[in-house]
């Protein structure tokens, strides 16, 4: 059985920084596309970013230049470094397990409880 465990979350004031860990048990991360999604209240999920088994990364727009996603092969952990950070930032992010399509879809892919995220002044 696989699951994936956020931490990290936090509240932060705008410009801040972040950095969220995802623990997977059951599956090693290097093996698979894995990446982050995103659930603002009273929103639906929100693809933010991906890395493939390959280590090709991608971005949302909305993230792409102040987010960051990494793994590390060695300890098995998936990161998101999140800087200069913006109030609609504020979400619940969710590690999960999948390919950037199945991400964007919403497909029903494995993903953790999620940690939360608040960007307030």
């Amino acid at each position: 059985e696989i699951q994936l465990v956020e931490s990290g979350g936090g509240m932060v004031q705008p410009g801040g920084s972040l950095t969220l860990s995802c623990v997977p048990f059951g599956l090693n991360v290097e093996r698979y596309d894995m990446g982050w999604v995103r659930q603002a209240p009273g929103k639906g999920p929100e693809w933010v970013s991906s890395i493939t088994s390959s280590g090709w990364k991608d971005y949302a727009d909305s993230v792409k230049g102040r987010f960051t996603i990494s793994r590390d092969n060695a300890e098995n952990t998936l990161s998101l470094q999140m800087n200069s950070l913006k109030p609609e930032d504020t979400a619940l992010y969710y590690c999960a397990k999948g390919s950037q399509y199945e991400l964007r879809s919403n497909m029903n892919t494995p993903r953790g409880k999620g940690t939360q995220v608040t960007v307030t002044s």
